[in-house]
């Protein structure tokens, strides 16, 4: 490992364009559909195009071009009709945006189309990016775009029978700007109604080769559905013939709240968004807005960011493991992790004051510094999970049923997984070592020597022993931070990251008053646009922010990598029996709050 620096890196970029620039590529083959360049503080470029051109400019981008960019890692919309500062961009009621991503490459373009304020449409592009679909119905869903080209407009988060489309700008954020809710026996019978499933409305056979296929209800009350998940089965015998994911009972509005409250008082909610992945949720968001506001993170800092996100690496981990272990048969695996994850949760307790949700980030560095003993305790777990490791390996990858159950089972290859906007352990084990932590190292991750294990298979046992093997990454890169950890300051002095000092505050009114507003009110990001990419356990989480210059958010666009990776289940699930199913969909390790958000 190289000594790490006192002084913070600057923010790496991702790789410097070896081939010809895209934007002018695009240019002289779309020509005036090409129709400007947004300047923007991002490290990609951002362009307006006309919306007929969409699907070619896409299939361009994805399949014509040299090192084309194959991942859609994310369509979403921005309601600008409140929206006071919008300089050099071209007029727009709703503003369709889409993010694609060159590996080869190593570089990313967004592109954006103008829609109108009261009948917002687009065309669609889900004939070029398969994931796409879900992504366009969540637009329609939020936003009302409907999309040319497609066969239907089927909400996707909100309940069928909903008004409104709750991210726009004119649709109610709390409900007690509503009239008190009343549920009668009418209301009530109606929900059920909607709730049906008809497989002839989703254009999905009743019957195959004369045989009436059995309908059914996979949870969302089946274990392995987490509670608030239901896949609706067409069944033959036990096989599986189609599947279709009903998501949206986890939905909770995270987007629509983000625009209500201040910078600083958003970050516990991002806890919230994977509820399971602790601080890593935070970061994104936090990279987003000091990035915008042009804050440098102090070393030791970045450090004991990149140390806690490990930890929480390895608990999910655990998680995943113990359960896809118990999944397929395996009762005691779960047990024993859960002890390993109890000694982990006590650290992040030490050191954060909490177990699942810190809140601990904040806007340019950490909310304290390390508790006196942070590092016995750390040493400790270091020391006692190698060989924890190796007794697991032992029990649950070296078993003949859990390799019974895996090998082979819920294939996937690199070309798939992308087409659908796989990211993460599910992505590297198809052999693709895409790791964003490697690639584009950010908040000092450049700093320490870690391997990327990859898979060969892309099947569940493949990306059950890629996280396995992730877990003694961590631990590397943990033991790094604990053995390299620099000293100085733990939060940016910077005028938008605290507030003035207390003994300061003391002396002047001015001060006093400065201290009182940052408090109070919160402070004033500058207007802009500006995005945080992680890797975290599950794969690709990533803010796309936008500032109008007041104190809170006008649009949070939360990409998460659980939303994209359910909507490959259909494709999966076919042929399967329903108890590989149930495999698959523990190897898939999602979580309905990230998924739904």
């Amino acid at each position: 490992m190289t000594t790490l620096a006192s002084e913070p890196a600057a923010r790496p970029a991702a790789t410097p364009e070896v081939t010809p620039d895209v934007v002018a590529q695009l240019r002289a083959r779309f020509g005036p559909a090409i129709i400007a360049r947004q300047a923007t503080a991002e490290d990609f470029p951002v362009l307006w195009i006309a919306p007929d051109a969409a699907p070619a400019i896409h299939q361009f981008l994805k399949t014509e071009i040299a090192e084309p960019y194959p991942l859609l890692a994310d369509l979403w919309c921005i309601d600008e009709t409140a929206r006071q500062h919008r300089e050099g961009q071209p007029a727009s009621g709703v503003t369709l945006c889409i993010h694609l991503v060159s590996l080869a490459r190593n570089r990313d373009i967004r592109l954006k189309t103008a829609c109108t304020a009261d009948d917002p449409r687009a065309v669609s592009i889900a004939g070029v990016f398969p994931n796409a679909d879900w992504y366009e119905r969540e637009a329609f869903d939020m936003f009302g775009v409907r999309f040319d080209g497609r066969g239907s407009h089927h909400r996707i988060l909100m309940p069928p029978t909903w008004q409104g489309h709750p991210l726009r700008k004119s649709h109610y954020a709390r409900a007690t700007e509503q009239a008190p809710f009343r549920m009668t026996p009418e209301y009530f019978a109606a929900e059920e109604k909607a709730a049906t499933f008809s497989p002839e409305e989703h254009g999905l056979p009743t019957h195959r080769d004369g045989v009436e296929l059995m309908t059914l209800n996979f949870g969302p009350h089946h274990p392995s559905t987490h509670g608030v998940f239901k896949i609706v089965l067409g069944l033959d015998g036990e096989e599986v013939v189609w599947a279709a994911p009903d998501i949206g009972y986890h939905h909770r509005g995270a987007e629509k709240m983000a625009e209500r409250q201040t910078w600083h008082g958003f970050i516990p909610y991002c806890d919230r968004i994977d509820y399971l992945g602790g601080v890593m949720s935070e970061l994104p968001y936090l990279m987003a807005v000091e990035r915008l506001c042009g804050i440098t993170v102090p070393a030791r800092a970045q450090i004991i960011r990149v140390m806690l996100c490990e930890f929480f690496r390895i608990t999910n981990h655990l998680l995943f493991y113990g359960t896809m272990a118990q999944d397929v048969g395996q009762m005691s695996p779960v047990f024993y992790m859960f002890t390993d994850r109890e000694r982990a949760h006590r650290i992040m307790e030490a050191i954060t004051g909490a177990r699942m949700h810190p809140a601990f980030f904040r806007i340019g560095g950490v909310a304290m510094d390390l508790p006196p003993g942070w590092d016995v305790q750390v040493r400790e777990f270091l020391d006692w999970m190698p060989k924890r490791l190796d007794d697991y390996e032992t029990m649950v990858l070296e078993s003949g049923l859990f390799k019974a159950r895996t090998i082979g089972v819920g294939e996937f290859d690199t070309a798939t997984a992308l087409d659908w906007g796989t990211t993460g352990p599910q992505l590297r084990a198809t052999g693709c070592d895409w790791d964003w932590r490697k690639k584009r190292p950010y908040g000092g991750y450049d700093q320490f020597e870690f391997d990327v294990p990859t898979g060969a298979r892309g099947d569940i046992y493949d990306r059950t022993r890629v996280r396995v093997a992730e877990m003694r990454e961590s631990l590397r890169i943990i033991r790094q931070c604990l053995d390299h950890m620099p000293g100085g300051a733990i939060k940016a002095d910077h005028p938008l990251a605290m507030p003035p000092p207390r003994e300061a505050m003391r002396h002047d009114i001015e001060t006093l008053i400065q201290h009182f507003v940052s408090v109070s009110r919160g402070l004033d990001v500058p207007a802009g646009e500006a995005t945080g990419q992680v890797e975290t356990h599950r794969g690709l989480a990533q803010y796309a922010i936008v500032s109008d210059g007041g104190p809170s958010s006008y649009r949070t666009r939360i990409r998460t990598p659980s939303f994209a990776h359910l909507q490959l289940l259909p494709l999966v699930a076919k042929g399967l029996s329903v108890a590989d199913l149930v495999a698959y969909i523990a190897s898939i390790d999602f979580v309905m709050s990230d998924v739904d958000r």
